[in-house]
């Protein structure tokens, strides 16, 4: 997200205090690098992925847990399980309206048996009675012959404050577009180098070519002292930066956020401080002006070119003007 507005936010923070950094004892999951759907050997079992659970270091972790569980009511089901009908029972189990399944977009594929493994689950915004959660995810297809194909999106579940758990509202799944047909030097690159590892949406876009070169050039910059995860690039994130009117730079292409560097997850208390500090410096180095995460750092060549809030808590974020 772009710099947010950060009174309302502020309040929050404080709000929450030391019980923000308490959370549920289940480790991130470690995401492995996606591209294009491909399909598995013929004969492979068909995955069964764990089911998310927040780790340690969660801002209000069941808010992340109401929606990775609506993801994965819609996106993984047995054989014979598809279409939005039974999509829809699956997400009333969880207490919530079956009508919500008709929001899936790519998760309800035409395939007789799916699974979700989410990737990260990120906040798109946290605020004192509202939130968006980012839902990253891998989606495993039957194919024709049964085998499983690699596919994915992200998912920005919408969120209101209720009791006993927050309801979930909408849900707005990824569109990156098309493939483009020419890709400049810096995006096949980025799709090229192993370092950065980008989760199936995020690819979309860069194939796409509506991702700006400042921010491709950044991320290859970036992935010459660290290897890093992005977690979003354009689409799959709120249009604006959210509790707010202004426009993100996220669906502008002109952003990118990392929620793991160098196989630690921002969020995770044992990760190094240093570490992600000198990660959040480094893409101010590579051009961003606006660089957002779980401290706020001090210089930089603005004011305000460092930022911190809860919503940045978990990741950081890096923005540019073109």
């Amino acid at each position: 997200m772009s710099t947010p507005g950060l009174p309302r936010r502020a309040a929050l923070l404080a709000g929450l205090g030391c019980a923000a950094l308490t959370a549920c004892s289940a480790s991130h999951p470690i995401a492995r690098s996606f591209g294009s759907p491909s399909p598995s050997p013929a004969g492979s079992a068909f995955p069964s992925p764990a089911a998310w659970q927040p780790g340690p270091g969660e801002l209000q972790p069941d808010v992340k847990l109401r929606a990775v569980q609506v993801v994965e009511a819609i996106g993984s089901w047995p054989p014979g399980g598809q279409g939005a009908a039974a999509a829809g029972q699956r997400v009333a189990a969880l207490g919530l309206p079956a009508g919500l399944a008709q929001q899936g977009g790519a998760l309800l594929a035409d395939a007789p048996q799916a699974a979700v493994e989410v990737i990260d689950a990120q906040y798109g915004g946290l605020l004192s009675d509202s939130a968006s959660v980012l839902v990253v995810c891998r989606q495993w297809l039957a194919g024709p012959n049964g085998a499983p194909q690699s596919a994915g999106t992200t998912v920005d579940v919408r969120l209101s404050r209720a009791d006993p758990r927050w309801d979930v509202t909408a849900l707005h799944p990824a569109d990156p577009g098309p493939p483009a047909a020419t890709l400049s030097d810096p995006a096949t690159r980025v799709l090229a180098q192993p370092r950065i590892v980008l989760p199936p949406a995020a690819a979309a876009d860069v194939r796409s070519g509506q991702v700006h070169d400042s921010v491709l050039s950044a991320m290859l910059t970036l992935a010459g002292p660290y290897s890093f995860q992005v977690s979003v690039v354009r689409s799959g994130h709120p249009l604006l930066v959210f509790g707010t009117d202004r426009p993100s730079d996220h669906p502008l292409g002109k952003a990118f956020d990392t929620w793991q560097i160098d196989g630690h997850p921002v969020v995770d208390p044992a990760t190094p401080t240093d570490l992600v500090d000198s990660f959040m410096r480094a893409a101010a180095a590579a051009g961003s002006y606006n660089v957002g995460g779980p401290r706020l750092l001090s210089g930089g060549q603005a004011a305000s070119q460092f930022f911190s809030d809860p919503t940045h808590h978990d990741h950081v974020h890096a923005g540019f003007t073109s």
